[in-house]
This record gives C-alpha cells, structure tokens and sequence, in this order.
C-alpha cells in the first residue's frame, strides 16, 4: 500500500473525531493512519495546505485509531441527500424520511439492507444539523438521479461539496489537537484476547512498527480503481475508466476479511453516466440536476436524464458510439458552481447561440437547435412526453451562452465491502459482531444494494461515519 495525499486522508477520521466523546480531551484519544495515494484531485482544496502531525511524535498506544479514509471525497461535486432537514423547510420542500426510503430502496433494485437504509434515512437531517452546528452550512439544495424532491444539499454558493466539506472538517479536528498521520501505511489489522485492537504501520523510510488501540475504526474506502478486485468481481467492466483515486483499491477490505469479516455484494460496482473519459473525472450529477439534457451524436436526447444512473449509463452505452454529449446553457452554468472547474480544465465547450455550440462539437445544428426547442416547450409545460423526465424541470434552457461536455460511462463506486450493522460494528461470516472494529463508508456494503443513488454517498460517510465514532467511543469509555 502507498501513501495517501495529505489533503484527502484525513476526511473520515476528521469527522470521526469530531463526533467522539470520550471524556478525555488529551490528544491521545486518536491517532490516523493511511492505506493508499492518490493522485491529482478533481476540485482544489486548502485542506492539502493544512498541517499535520510529525511522525516523530507517534505514541504505541491510543484510546481510538482510524485506518485511512478513500480519498474520493474530496472529488465529490454533487452534494448530500438528507430528508426533513430545516433547509428544506426552509425553501418550502415537504419531504418525508419514508419517502427518501423508499426511492432509494426502488433505486437499489429492493436489494439494499433495509435495517442500514433505515438508519441511514432517520438520521440525515440529524447529520445536517451536526455539520451546520460545526461551522459547514449545505443550504443550497439540488435534486439527483432516482429521487423526486430536492434533498441534495450543497455549500450555499452551489460550488462542488468535496473540497467544502473536507476543509471544515479538518478545521474542526485540527481545532481539538487531534494527531493525523499521512505518508503512514497500514499493513495489517490484528486480534488480541478477543479483540481488535493493534495495527501493523510503516512510516515512511521506517521498520514496520505495531500501535495499539482501544478501538479500531476502519474508513479505507471502496475499490473503484483496483484492477484486480475488477478482474475478480466484474470483468464485464475490464477496461472501463474509473472516477476513482488511485487508492480506491480494497485494502481495508483485505485487511477485514483477513479477520474473518464478512463481504458482501462485491459484484455491485456502479458505473456513472457522465465521465470525462481523458482523465477519468467524474461531471457531477448537479449539472443535470439544475436542467441539462443528454443528446447523442445526431444532436437528440436518448434517455431521461434523471433516472437512475444504472439506466442512464446503459442508455448511452447502447449508443453507436458508446458517448454523448452534456447540454446546458447560461443559466445552468450561473447555477451549479462545479462547472467552474471542468472549465478549467478544459472540458467545456461553449458557443454564443445553439447553432454555434453544434458546429463546435459536430453536432447537427438544426437537430440540436430542433431538441432545445422541444425540451424549452416541455419544460413549459411541465410535460416530458418523449422520456417523461419530471424533475429538473424548474429552468429551461434559453440563456446564452450555450455548453457542451462530451462524456461516457466509467466504474464510479462500489456498493460492495464489509457487512456491519447499524452500529457499525464489523461482523463476522456468522453475523456477529468482533469486538472493537468498526467500519464506515464506502469500505463498506449492503446499505445501497444494486445501484446507488447520487448524493448518498456523502451522506453515508457522514452519517455512519459519526456512527462510528460515537460508537467506537462508546466502547473505549465502557472498557
């Protein structure tokens, strides 16, 4: 395993000790350490200019340690689902916890672990509040894919949440003294006297060396850029880029299951709709959500372009040329802020009228102008008759300038990993739990069963991952 880049490792065990209480306000509470690198991430953050601890301080023992965290955070644009919280009362949005319930249940193909799901809807506004109450307002509010209110919150500007959240909550764990370690790996988890409770790490240019802890919380991530784990699970989808950093490789999940956790639903891999496929950068979900449309190369729409991103994606694969292009005008592009980084990164092309944004991207002008003209009357009135789209449908798209973003599929996350219960405590193969391991995000799995809805994976990161540690605390404080 490599080292983790600084600005992504810490996610997870930030928000983890924030949410602790142990009664101790040592700094020995925690300590984190990393599995895996990652590359260049997909919105800036000042979270890598952050400082962290010297390795030279590490002790032997702490009350709770954090085995990684995956790195993709930082890369999310979309937002975060969460039901009946005070934003959206705020805006005038009825929204139920039922309702979030079941479209994602209907969304996951009926096959998400019900017990997880419930938890996860039950405790969304709660996870708002607790964020806002630390200084990380999301009160802008979106719609994704599989849902019909909007319940994805973002950063009041509507800029891409990753970078946002990430620097927050590292505020918060810097502000209590908490020790983070980077450039650390982690080469094994092991089982003392009936408990977990040591990790095997190596600090950079240093023998491997065992620390203790109370507790062990693993938050290592998912496997979205392993081409083994691919190759063994999926090898459908050899081949496919991934939106994935490149430590997205399973590491914690080997680690578990090495101590004989429980896996589940390693085959259900989640391919996202829109990918730039040059880099491997993910075109959030927010870009359809605040009105754009998908049109093939004969410049037509093909899909509803809010349905889940399992039938979006096959849509576009069923396509001549496996691709399609993002369509949107000014209005969208005043209305969701990520947009300002795929444009500086060169991914957006734009034209002052329709038929010069065709000529740009090759489109047939007047099939392009003609697909505009129908989706504005749609909107109009309110009445998608070719796809029957339903949400996204406040705005038209009238506004010059006029932009397009070519894309296609790509592997984006893995609903698999280890099995845990709603308090995320591991479980073993006979579903009970091993003491003092806990686990949180997208290490693990059951919680979205066949395919995951846009926005619910910040928001299980947040709300299992404050499961956790109030749970691991919990245990150090009983023990």
């Amino acid at each position: 395993m490599k080292k983790i880049v600084k600005s992504l490792f810490v996610f997870t065990s930030v928000f983890i000790m924030g949410a602790c209480g142990t009664g101790t306000e040592t700094n020995e509470k925690t300590t984190a350490t990393s599995t895996k690198s990652s590359e260049k991430t997909e919105v800036s953050s000042g979270a890598s200019e952050q400082t962290y601890t010297n390795p030279a301080e590490m002790k032997d023992s702490y009350d709770i340690i954090i085995v990684g965290a995956g790195g993709n955070t930082l890369k999310s644009s979309s937002g975060m689902n969460a039901s009946e919280t005070k934003f959206q009362k705020e805006n005038g949005i009825k929204d139920s916890n039922d309702a979030f319930y079941e479209e994602t249940l209907k969304g996951g193909g009926g096959t998400n672990d019900q017990e997880l799901l419930r938890y996860f809807v039950d405790h969304s506004a709660e996870a708002i509040d607790w964020l806002d109450q630390n200084g990380i307002t999301l009160d802008n509010l979106t719609i994704t894919g599989g849902m019909s209110e909007k319940r994805t919150h973002r950063p009041s500007d509507g800029s891409a949440i990753g970078g946002y959240l990430v620097d927050g909550l590292l505020k918060n764990v810097h502000e209590r003294n908490i020790p983070v370690f980077v450039n650390t790996e982690v080469t094994d988890i092991k089982e003392n006297d009936g408990k977990v409770n040591e990790v095997t790490i190596k600090v950079q240019g240093e023998e491997p060396k065992a620390i203790t802890g109370k507790a062990i919380v693993v938050t290592s991530g998912g496997y979205g850029a392993s081409e083994s784990f691919i190759k063994k699970y999926r090898p459908d989808l050899e081949g496919y880029v991934t939106t994935n950093q490149s430590g997205s490789t399973g590491d914690g999940i080997t680690m578990i299951e090495k101590l004989g956790g429980q896996i589940v639903d390693m085959d259900k891999i989640q391919i996202h709709p829109t990918v730039q496929q040059d880099e491997g950068v993910l075109i959030g979900e927010a870009v359809r959500g605040e009105g754009a449309i998908l049109v093939n190369q004969e410049g037509k729409r093909f899909v509803n372009e809010l349905d889940t991103r399992d039938k979006v994606s096959a849509a576009i694969t069923a396509l001549p040329e496996k691709s399609a292009y993002l369509i949107f005008d000014q209005g969208v592009r005043d209305r969701a802020k990520a947009i300002d980084f795929y444009e500086q990164k060169g991914y957006v092309v734009s034209g002052e009228s329709v038929a010069e944004l065709a000529e740009k991207v090759a489109l047939p002008q007047e099939a392009l102008t003609q697909t505009l003209e129908t989706w504005n009357q749609a909107v109009a009135a309110q009445k998608d008759e070719q796809f029957q789209r339903t949400t996204a449908m406040e705005n038209d798209l009238s506004k010059a300038k006029y932009y397009a973003i070519k894309i296609a599929p790509g592997i984006h996350y893995t609903m698999g990993g280890v099995k845990v219960n709603t308090k995320t405590e591991v479980l073993n193969k006979e579903n009970q739990a091993i003491t003092g391991l806990y686990a949180a995000g997208e290490v693990t799995g059951g919680l979205h069963g066949d395919n995951r809805i846009g926005g619910n994976s910040v928001a299980e990161i947040i709300i299992f991952g404050r499961q956790a540690g109030q749970q691991a605390a919990k245990f150090v404080s009983e023990s």
